[in-house]
Parts: C-alpha cells; sequence; structure tokens
C-alpha cells in the first residue's frame, strides 16, 4: 500500500467553512510550491517560494492576475517533511468564507485540484508517514467528545497501538520462518521439541491479544461516552436530575405522577467523561396504555446499559415498585441516589445499600445538591477516576477490535494444533493468518475499497 505515492497536486480549505479570525488553504503535491507561486506576490520583491528554505513563513498578497485577493502568509513545508511527505504550501489568509474559496477557486484554476475527503491524510499514509491506525486516529482525535476520547486519540497517533502490533508481528514471523527454515533444510535447523517451545511462546501474546480486545469495551466507552439510563419510580425525581446534569430545562418536571411517557436522551460531560443520558418513564405496575409502553421500553433501554443511575424519593417508603427496579439494577454497574434531601426522610442510605449492593449518594436535584459527589462516583467507575492510561493499549475502534479477535482465534487454532500433535507446516497457516490480520490494522495488504471507505469519513481539509 504504502509505496503507491501520487504525484498530483491537490488543494482544500483546511479549515472550517464559517466566518474566523484566520483561514487556511492547504496545497499537496509536487507542483504544490510551483503553483503557488504563480499566486502569491511576496511583500519582499522579487522573492520567490521555490527558492525559500522549507518551514517558513512569508508575508505578501495572493492574486489573480492582476486582482489582488487578500493579504495573506504562504507557509512552505518541503516533502519529506510535512503531515503529507509532500511539498506543502498552506495559505493563511482572513478568515471569511468567501475569500478563502475565492482563494481556492484560484489554486485550482492554476493547476491544483479539489482534494477529495480526507485525502491529505490518506496521502499522509500512502507515502509511509503513518500507518492506517495513526491515519484513523486523526479522525478520532478530531471527533473526540471528552478528554479520555482526546488522550486515547494522541496517544494511537503516536504509536500505542501501531507499536504493540508490530512487535507481535514480528514475533509470529519469526516463528513462521523458523519453521519454514527447518522444513526446507532439516540437517541444519531441528525442529526436535519446537513445538514445546512455541507453546511458551505463544501463551504471552494470547494473553496480550487477549487484554487488547477486552479494551475494546473500555475503547467504546471512551469514544462513544457512557450509555446512562435514569431509573426510578414516578416522580423520584429523574426528570429534574436530567434537567440539573444537562444544565437546562429539557425534562417536564410537574408533581404528577407518570409524567414522562417515553424516553428523553441528552449527551453531558462529567469530569471529562461523556454520558448518553437516557431520562425513562417512572418504573410502576399500570393499567394505563400508553405508560405500560413507556415502562416496558425503559426496561429495554436498561438492559443495553452501561450505567444505570437509580433514582429513589427518600420522602416516600420503598415499595413493590422499588424492588422491581432493584432486581433490574442487580449484578448491573449501577448508583443509587437517595433524592429528595430537602425534604422529611424515611428512607436511609444504609437501608439502601443493604437492599441494592450499590454505592448510595444523598442528593436533592431540586436544590441540586450531591450532583459533584455523583460526578466523582461515576469518574471513579470508569477509568478509576484518573485521566492516565498508565501506557495501556485502549483500543477504540472497531475494525481494529475485529482484526484482533480473528487474530485471537488463529493463535489459538496454533495451540490446539500443537496440543493434537499436527504437523508443523499446520502450524504456519494459522500464524500467518495471524500475522495478516495485525498486519491489517497497520494498512498492509489491505484492499484500496477499504482505504476508500475509512478515509472518506474524513472532513475534506484534511
Amino acid at each position: 500500500m504504502q509505496s503507491r505515492k501520487t504525484t498530483d497536486t491537490i488543494a482544500a480549505i483546511a479549515t472550517a467553512m464559517s466566518s474566523s479570525g484566520i483561514g487556511i488553504v492547504r496545497i499537496s503535491g509536487s507542483d504544490a510550491i510551483a503553483i503557488a507561486d504563480q499566486i502569491f506576490r511576496s511583500k519582499k520583491k522579487g522573492k520567490k517560494l521555490e527558492n525559500v528554505p522549507s518551514h517558513t513563513i512569508h508575508y505578501g498578497v495572493i492574486q489573480d492576475g492582476e486582482e489582488v485577493l487578500d493579504e495573506v502568509l504562504a507557509v512552505v513545508m518541503r516533502g519529506p517533511h510535512s503531515y503529507t511527505a509532500e511539498d506543502t504550501v498552506e495559505i493563511d489568509c482572513h478568515g471569511g468564507v468567501l475569500i478563502m474559496k475565492k482563494i481556492l477557486e484560484t489554486v485550482i484554476k492554476y493547476g491544483a485540484r479539489p482534494a477529495e475527503p480526507g485525502e491529505f491524510t490518506k496521502r499522509a499514509f500512502l507515502n509511509g508517514r503513518m500507518d492506517l491506525s495513526q491515519a484513523e486516529a486523526v479522525m478520532d482525535l478530531i471527533n473526540s467528545s471528552n478528554e479520555y476520547a482526546m488522550k486515547s486519540s494522541v496517544r494511537q497517533l503516536k504509536g500505542s497501538v501501531s507499536g504493540k502490533i508490530r512487535k507481535l508481528r514480528e514475533n509470529i514471523l519469526y516463528q513462521i520462518a523458523f519453521i519454514e527454515s527447518a522444513l526446507d533444510d532439516p540437517e541444519h535447523i531441528s525442529l526436535d521439541g519446537y513445538e514445546e517451545s512455541l507453546l511458551k511462546i505463544l501463551q504471552p501474546m494470547i494473553s496480550e491479544t487477549e487484554q487488547m480486545v477486552r479494551s475494546a469495551d473500555n475503547g467504546r466507552i471512551v469514544s462513544e461516552g457512557v450509555k446512562t439510563v435514569i431509573l426510578g419510580k414516578p416522580n423520584a425525581g429523574k426528570s429534574s436530575l436530567m434537567n440539573v446534569l444537562v444544565g437546562e430545562e429539557r425534562a417536564i418536571v410537574t408533581d404528577i405522577a407518570g409524567t414522562t411517557r417515553d424516553t428523553l436522551e441528552e449527551q453531558i460531560r462529567l469530569q471529562g467523561i461523556t454520558l448518553n443520558v437516557v431520562d425513562t418513564a417512572g418504573i410502576r405496575e399500570t393499567d394505563d396504555v400508553v405508560e405500560k409502553i413507556g415502562v416496558n421500553k425503559a426496561k429495554m433501554t436498561a438492559d443495553d446499559a452501561d450505567l444505570i443511575i437509580y433514582v429513589v424519593d427518600g420522602s416516600c417508603p420503598l415499595d413493590e415498585n422499588d424492588a422491581i427496579i432493584m432486581e433490574l439494577i442487580r449484578d448491573r454497574k449501577a448508583v443509587v441516589l437517595l433524592n429528595k434531601t430537602d425534604l422529611d426522610m424515611v428512607v436511609s442510605q444504609e437501608e439502601l445499600e443493604e437492599k441494592t449492593g450499590h454505592p448510595v449518594i444523598a442528593i436533592s436535584a431540586k436544590e441540586e445538591t450531591g450532583i459533584e459527589e455523583l460526578e466523582k462516583v461515576i469518574q471513579g467507575m470508569f477509568y478509576e477516576g484518573k485521566l492516565d492510561f498508565n501506557n495501556e493499549v485502549i483500543i477504540t475502534n472497531v475494525r481494529h477490535k475485529t482484526a484482533l479477535t480473528d487474530t485471537l482465534k488463529s493463535l489459538k487454532m496454533v495451540e490446539q494444533s500443537i496440543h493434537d500433535g499436527m504437523p508443523e507446516d499446520f502450524l504456519t497457516i494459522d500464524l500467518m493468518d495471524a500475522y495478516e490480520q495485525l498486519g491489517s490494522i497497520l494498512g498492509e495488504a489491505v484492499e484500496d475499497d477499504l482505504v476508500n471507505e475509512i478515509f472518506s469519513r474524513f472532513c475534506m481539509g484534511k
């Protein structure tokens, strides 16, 4: 993949298509500097960009013929020391949408073509500037919705995933080469006792791969957020809690039990964690057809949740409806909120902790007390409350998880073949499959259609 270099020159607006202080038009390719020289006029008379050193900035104007379009700064970066590993010029202009479009049109008029979505990063991949997992981390970084996702993406961009994958591939390739060499030259290379040695080598590889596959669940939470469902009886204060967490009146709050008939979804951030919060209908036995549908939907939503927040009205005794909810959260990741502490309480924290087996926090959604403690508890339940991955590789990409799962199957098949006493050449089949699956994460031996699909998800100027 990475040997197929491109030579045509592309251009795109690299900043958001909205009014701002600065806009950037990016040009990359073999003719990037020559094209820029046709439209850039330095304030220092006679200066040409083709003669300036790499990684320098130059003040001047962009002209289309005799028409001056804008005063700009031209940034020159010569390949391979640029984002795309190609000659690159970035024109920093004033950030009006019209002027950015006008400059881009001028760049295209003088020889560049419009870049496709993600084509700059695609070129970085094709030119060996980064592997495919790092390229995908660029997109994840752009789309980061919380601090954890951002930090994870930066680590992957620096090679945290590809480093692990490359080391695994090297170990596997060595075993393949050893077996093949021994089969080709049995007089000089012996396979006696090799199976036992290979088993010892396989064990840490299998464990490491299993760990990365397991981390994908945390990785999904890092990148997509925590699926959080608020459960409770009618009028327990679920909607009030939702409004406090969101910071605005999104849910209807009344003294009438059963006001919420359907689910209400919001995305919020707590202590750097993204919560995809769903406020559900109050759970209780009811003959109301519409409310019953809402109750059933609440139960189904809870089944798919990463976290359940169970809100209890502490001013009312527990009843059979609470028992239903407690059964729903048994053996689930949950936190219990003892709400309405601003009223006379008839339910204690100790009683709830004993009945639910989950941490209980006393709050008042009405007076917005106890919310900070809730945030700390949730943060502690995910990522141990620290913005530090302790050098642990977390898989956040579904494609990577699929490839690692297939790798794990192949490694375990090698292990099983050894136990079954299969010939050594059978072992190389599954070892090679594991090697190729890991290679697909890095972008080696990946079909063009998959590469195009991955980069088509990027924004135009990246």
